[in-house]
């Protein structure tokens, strides 16, 4: 309602929230609710804001003609027109070139006043921006990656993170994030593995669960992506086609976005750009209504991945047009398109039911009410009137991001060298990573996805080296050398890099990936690889720094898990940091020399040779274990769930409060974990279920429960997990849903491979099928020992 219009009724906050909807409904033309199912991106063209400059590189675009369509018709409609009857979102109005707080502030102003004034109703937008390693702004704190996330195995640090960053975005009058990634790893050559919390549905659940609580906590609706099945296409292709049955689906893809759901109560979800097994997630009314809706509960808003709608027509070729994309989305239960409207336009006007536009306006309506949009006296002024006191980069916001650094660093292997010898002499840092702060962020932290076309701009935050940082942690000499570039042929740096490392005490090599979009990077969108070795020039190079005789600590600071088999027996150290953030020098420097305890674990396994081997942990026996019907052997050269310290854990004393459980009941399954070793730390305590035999077949074990427990020299507790039958079901050959009785295998340990605690459990009774209610979670309880 624009000013100096009386108050409507569907204004009212008293009124309850559906009555207000239904009120406005049917006070809107059918032009007007449609309008409600698109949105603008004034950013991505800059028509409307003086600023000739595209923020979209045509280059970082898929460059192929059935997207080039689609990018040619979006972006050509100025704002007015395009909020003519109104507007459901405006896109990234923050997220699309270097503005500070104030500025995107003001724009937020301008482009709502320009929605409200231009349409009858006055409406104010949503507006949503990225988030996926902290709010996708220039000057924003950048976290660490997802992957790295699900390294720390701490659900409610990555909640903390997340209101974190939701305080800073409702601030500045942003309403809905793009994010949390759930997507399940299934092929670690994919560019967006970068992007996902790991290869373990239950880690990823609890964790990802944990990140929307966050979010929401700070009243900005968190948006799960990508549903469903797009971490596992075809080659690890990106938009590639899934080849995947529906039990696979079920059992491994679909829980981590139940449990966002029924758990933490998620505002809206995000369609995947692939086909399942032929058919579009976006055309699907089987996965966006019938299971998101009517079996889970859903009650948000399902929005459009970018361009998702169009791309039906251009891409999949299952719609005649953008018209019949718009159908098609509509139908199968899509509510907004986004970035920019072309398939939700008023050609869907007298090609679908009534009831499917009012369906889905009334969804988005309900989020604007709760939001307050529509009550009287919000005005776009208000909706930002703390932008000038925001600093996006705070030192509190520095401090989590420290903080969730040094908790995802994995030592993988402290060797003969780690932590560091504080009398070292000299220490040669060689490799690309060490001095390039891109190199610790993901594709979708703004200096890697906004600021290459901005180069003049800086980084828009401090972010130190890690040669900085093991400077001013060392007392010795450091002397850096990079030796190459993350990608190229270039080997002129060789020589310098081989001669401070032979001239040093020790070398720490610091190699992995610069992410990018679209083929500009080694990791992130569009960024898939042909195998797992690392890029370029990195692996040439540590085998030349090797050969010097001298130590070589290996550091990987990457968005995937490369194959380090050639270094691991001759490196005299390694460690994992997945791409750790804005403090991931200072996290590494710490961890490289004590300072910091390692506590983290892998989210994913660390192949041993760079054909793929293995895909993830989560596989049946033929897949699993080197049976010798294959001469490729899957054994990991580091497990899922792996990770050491510079203290020692020993878990012990397993008991099983049953050994016979009906298939309706529950048992719980305690451990005891003491610190054995001389210093403080952090052991994640790690419950796995094996069916012994089922009707399907199942992986040789699955991550059931886990605990992260701080513990002091001498010290020990017992961990507990409250195991509900639940927990053991799986999806039968009549693709029902099932706990089935027989014996299952308890396993406890520190990771997929390190498992000494065993025993059994009997499952009796009839085989029994879970309801929608079932059980997701086990509860914890850590008590001293």
């Amino acid at each position: 309602m624009t000013e100096g219009q009386a108050p409507q009724p569907w204004q009212d906050p008293a009124v309850p929230v559906p009555e207000r909807v239904r009120l406005l409904l049917a006070a809107m033309t059918t032009e007007e609710k449609v309008a409600q199912l698109g949105s603008r991106w004034v950013g991505n063209d800059m028509q409307e804001s003086g600023d000739e400059k595209p923020s979209t590189d045509p280059e970082e675009t898929l460059n192929v003609a059935p997207m080039q369509d689609v990018f040619a018709a979006s972006g050509t409609v100025p704002l007015s027109e395009a909020s003519r009857n109104g507007l459901g979102h405006l896109t990234r109005v923050y997220g699309s070139v270097p503005l500070t707080a104030e500025q995107g502030a003001a724009e937020i102003v301008r482009q709502q006043r320009v929605v409200l004034e231009n349409s009858r109703l006055g409406i104010p937008a949503l507006v949503h921006e990225e988030c996926l390693t902290g709010f996708t702004s220039f000057g924003a704190t950048v976290y660490p990656a997802a992957i790295a996330w699900g390294a720390t195995f701490d659900p409610e640090l990555v909640e903390r993170m997340a209101a974190s960053i939701g305080r800073d975005m409702a601030a500045l009058g942003i309403h809905q994030g793009l994010s949390p990634v759930l997507d399940v790893v299934r092929d670690y050559r994919w560019g967006r593995v970068e992007e996902t919390i790991g290869e373990d549905p239950y880690l990823v659940a609890l964790l990802g669960a944990g990140y929307v609580r966050g979010l929401q906590s700070a009243g900005v609706i968190a948006t799960l992506k990508h549903f469903a099945g797009y971490s596992a296409s075809r080659g690890a292709r990106n938009h590639g086609p899934v080849s995947m049955g529906r039990r696979e689906l079920l059992d491994v893809i679909l829980p981590t976005f139940e449990t966002a759901v029924r758990e933490a109560g998620v505002g809206s979800v995000m369609n995947s750009y692939s086909d399942v097994d032929g058919v579009p997630a976006g055309a699907d009314p089987w996965l966006l209504t019938e299971l998101l809706r009517d079996e889970w509960g859903f009650t948000g808003t399902v929005v459009s991945d970018y361009w998702a709608v169009p791309f039906l027509a251009s891409m999949h070729r299952v719609a005649a047009d953008m018209d019949d994309a718009g159908v098609q989305a509509l139908t199968a239960g899509i509510d907004v398109e986004l970035p920019d409207t072309l398939g939700f336009g008023p050609g869907l006007i007298g090609k679908v039911p009534d009831e499917l536009i009012d369906r889905a306006a009334a969804r988005l309506l309900t989020q604007k009410i709760e939001l307050g949009l529509l009550d009287p006296g919000w005005t776009p002024e208000g909706s930002v009137a703390g932008a000038a006191r925001v600093d996006l980069d705070s030192p509190a916001n520095r401090a989590l991001a420290k903080e969730m650094a040094e908790k995802s660093i994995i030592l993988l292997d402290p060797g003969s060298a780690l932590p560091l010898d504080p009398a070292l002499g000299t220490v040669a840092v060689v490799g690309p990573c060490a001095a390039d702060p891109r190199t610790f962020m993901g594709c979708y932290a703004f200096p890697n996805h906004v600021l290459p076309r901005y180069p003049e701009a800086g980084l828009g935050i401090e972010v130190p080296t890690a040669v900085d940082a093991l400077r001013q942690e060392l007392a010795g000499t450091v002397v850096y050398e990079p030796g190459c570039a993350v990608t190229g042929d270039d080997r002129s740096g060789f020589e310098a890099a081989v001669a401070a490392t032979r001239d040093a005490d020790i070398c720490v090599a610091m190699v992995g990936d610069l992410a990018g979009l679209f083929g500009h990077g080694t990791s992130g969108e569009g960024c898939d690889a042909d195998e797992l070795r690392l890029p370029g020039l990195q692996g040439e190079l540590l085998t030349a720094l090797i050969e010097t005789g001298t130590p070589v600590v290996i550091v990987v600071v990457s968005g995937r898990p490369y194959a380090l088999g050639d270094f691991a027996d001759r490196a005299a150290g390694l460690v994992q940091a997945f791409m750790p953030g804005e403090e991931g020098g200072s996290a590494i420097a710490g961890v490289l020399t004590g300072r910091v305890q390692p506590g983290a674990k892998l989210p994913v396994q660390i192949p041993r040779t760079p054909g793929g081997q293995p895909g993830t942990y989560l596989q049946p026996v033929l897949g699993a274990e080197n049976s010798g019907v294959s001469n490729l052997d899957p054994t990991p050269l580091f497990p899922f769930g792996h990770g050491r310290s510079y203290t020692t854990f020993e878990v012990d004393d397993l008991r099983i409060s049953s050994d016979s459980v009906p298939t309706d009941g529950e048992f719980t399954v305690t451990a005891r974990v003491r610190n054995t070793g001389e210093r403080p730390g952090d052991e994640v305590v790690q419950l796995y279920l094996r069916d012994v035999i089922a009707q399907v077949t199942r992986p040789v074990k699955q991550l059931t429960g886990f605990a992260r427990v701080p513990l002091e020299p001498g010290e020990a507790k017992d961990v507990r997990f409250l195991v509900h039958t639940d927990r053991t079901a799986f999806t039968g050959r009549d693709l029902r849903r099932i706990v089935e009785p027989g014996q299952l295998e308890v396993l406890v340990g520190t990771s997929a491979q390190h498992l000494p605690l065993r025993g059994t459990v009997t499952l009796t009774g009839a085989t029994r099928e879970t309801g929608r209610n079932r059980v997701l979670l086990t509860p914890v309880e850590v008590e001293k020992a």
